[in-house]
């Protein structure tokens, strides 16, 4: 080779070390077609080899199951029980590269059976591609797999439409897919959604702009990868940096390695180190090729600072003015991964960024069920299933939730014996004390600080006395949905048919007992659970409480029943439109929410999750507030509430 070839390469090379890399993972059902469509994906933007077409076009001649045509399946399904059963069973990843980007695929199976690969693929993502066959629509699968992006904080979706040949390129069975898969995910945490109608097998807007859909106006799949905005998903601004190990070549230097997990670091920084709270400088950033002035996730680098400080493996820096958590007790959401079961009570090793050590399950709250999205109570998970555990550690870590930091707030869950991966999870937005997952704990607290009092009016003298059965009328929907006006008018209504109620209004909480909360999720709990303990209290002393509040989580809603007590909670779903809603909101907040100025907003920056079988539903929008008063009452003296 001559120098100017030799030139022209290394140029080439720093060409493609500057481009972006773009994270994609592949899901869906069995034969949706995600190997086929990959594999159109490397043939069609020509980033093959001639000896991987050739060998393409031989294995396609021998085993293709394309009618004598080129089987682009086959590029992905690479292991022998694959290409015989037609299936993909292990995570295939390649490596591919187009003038504008670098692109890693990890193409995951379809099977329910094969869940645990998905997630393995799927956890570094920084786009998901979900297929669904244009004849089958969204079905179970689908949902399973935009649950586990969801989860797991993927924030772009492609949703292809493929074998649109089989529906003759019809766009009414495209839409219809489109908009049932707009109402499932509306429940979860995804902020983009990108629908494009393709047929992998000919290539329709898989790279080329399909001449048989000229309906759609969109870009096709390649351009969409191209584009998609995904370095603005990294965490740039809160600063980890675990330590992997301690570098001594000499006496002269002592340098702390390991891989930036988020955030920038530079030069001259002061930071803390974790857990000691040592203050210090960073004198130097090294990497194999020198001394840098700043260094960048996931770059792995040796730090170097002013004062001799004690910090070894499972350490942290991070800035002065910005920390992570620290803590023992975690709440978590898991994937379990074995056949052997998780269980209650059972010691596990966790390995969380570079350290590794013992943890107790010390709760299981509940499994969900991916297809509705609802909590089902459980004792145990099984392969497969994904739920919400507490963990209890056998010392504390430095941790961020896993919504705000995919590096610090992810965990794997290891077998003690064989070392063998048991579960993949993530740390929720919420601190959780010893005290609230011990019911020894708990015990020893009730028995030796609080001691309750019983009052010496029982419940059925006040219902003598007031002729009414204590219950609470919990009232939930949007903003502005109209709750607090039928709150109150129900309570005018009650008051003139002699009966005692009283309105929990969600604002005037917020300005008397709940004025130290914000808005973010777990302030949104401690607001619920205020008000719900402010209800029962209510109750005891034999009134209607009527709560008018958003609480937009059901999980929020279920913890105020079970406090309040299932035969007093009545769940009123005010459903009034979001556009509707959005008309009625004389203080701009809408507005506000979906400019960005307001974060944290139920149904704009925030998720409100309907009530799958609320006791009573109300519209706003087509009854009026007398009509929706009487419906109400009605209800409760059905029940048995009121005469």
């Amino acid at each position: 080779m001559n120098d100017s070839a030799t030139i022209t390469a290394k140029e080439l090379f720093r060409q493609n070390e500057r481009k972006d890399l773009v994270r994609l993972v592949t899901a869906g059902s069995v034969d949706d077609g995600k190997s086929t469509l990959i594999g159109r994906l490397l043939f069609d933007s020509k980033t093959l080899y001639e000896d991987h077409i050739a060998a393409l076009k031989n294995d396609s001649a021998m085993q293709g199951s394309a009618g004598g045509e080129i089987d682009y399946a086959l590029l992905l399904d690479g292991l022998k029980a694959e290409r015989e059963q037609g299936i993909t069973i292990d995570v295939a990843y390649r490596y591919f590269s187009t003038p504008h980007r670098n692109f890693i695929i990890a193409d995951t199976p379809g099977h329910e059976q094969y869940t645990r690969n998905t997630v393995t693929g799927a956890s570094n993502a920084d786009v998901g591609l979900f297929l669904v066959d244009a004849r089958n629509g969204v079905i179970r699968q689908t949902k399973r797999h935009s649950f586990i992006a969801s989860l797991l904080g993927i924030k772009h979706i492609i949703l292809a439409v493929n074998k649109m040949d089989l529906v003759d390129y019809s766009r009414e069975a495209f839409e219809r897919i489109c908009t049932d898969y707009e109402d499932f995910a509306e429940r979860l945490d995804i902020p983009e959604i990108h629908f494009i109608p393709i047929s992998a097998l000919n290539g329709d807007n898989v790279v080329e702009r399909s001449e048989r859909m000229q309906w759609f106006r969109g870009i096709s799949l390649i351009e969409y990868l191209e584009t998609v905005h995904v370095s603005g998903d990294r965490n740039l601004i809160d600063m980890r940096f675990p330590v992997q190990y301690v570098i001594r070549p000499d006496l002269n230097y002592r340098g702390y390695a390991g891989t930036l997990a988020s955030g920038v670091i530079r030069t001259g920084d002061q930071v803390l180190a974790l857990p000691s709270g040592r203050r210090t400088r960073v004198e130097s950033i090294t990497t194999f090729d020198g001394e840098i002035d700043e260094a960048f996730p996931p770059m792995s680098v040796a730090v170097s600072l002013e004062d001799e400080i004690d910090l070894s493996r499972g350490d942290m820096l991070a800035h002065v003015n910005n920390v992570p958590r620290n803590g023992n007790v975690l709440e978590t959401m898991m994937v379990w991964m074995n056949d052997e079961p998780l269980r209650a009570g059972a010691v596990y090793r966790i390995k969380h960024l570079t350290r590794t050590l013992n943890a107790e399950v010390a709760a299981i709250r509940y499994r969900v069920d991916v297809n509705t999205l609802h909590s089902e109570a459980a004792d145990t998970l099984r392969l497969n299933d994904i739920g919400r555990v507490v963990l209890r550690l056998h010392a504390p870590v430095q941790y961020d939730p896993y919504d705000k930091n995919r590096s610090t707030g992810a965990f794997i869950l290891i077998d003690r014996m064989n070392n063998a991966t048991l579960a993949g999870g993530m740390i929720l937005d919420r601190r959780v004390s010893e005290l609230a997952v011990d019911p020894a704990l708990q015990r020893k607290s009730a028995d030796t600080l609080v001691h309750p009092h019983r009052s010496l009016v029982d419940g059925e003298e006040r219902r003598e006395r007031t002729g009414q059965k204590p219950v609470t009328v919990w009232l939930t929907g949007l903003p502005a949905s109209g709750k607090s006006t039928v709150a109150f008018a129900l309570e005018r209504k009650l008051f003139d048919m002699g009966l005692l109620p009283y309105v929990l209004d969600g604002e005037n909480l917020r300005l008397g007992l709940s004025k130290d909360l914000s808005f973010t999720a777990n302030d949104r709990a401690e607001n619920i659970r205020r008000a719900a303990a402010v209800a029962r209290i209510s109750n005891e002393a034999g009134l209607i409480a009527i709560a008018a509040l958003v609480s937009p989580y059901r999980e929020g809603r279920e913890e105020a029943r079970e406090s309040i007590g299932g035969e007093k909670f009545l769940e009123v779903f005010v459903n009034t439109p979001l556009e509707v809603c959005e008309k009625r909101d004389d203080d701009g907040l809408y507005r506000r929410a979906r400019s960005g100025e307001l974060e944290n907003f139920s149904g704009i920056s925030a998720p409100y999750e309907e009530p799958t079988d609320p006791d009573i539903v109300i519209d706003t929008e087509r009854m009026s507030v007398d009509d929706c008063v009487l419906k109400i009452v009605h209800a409760l003296q059905e029940k048995g509430y009121i005469r």
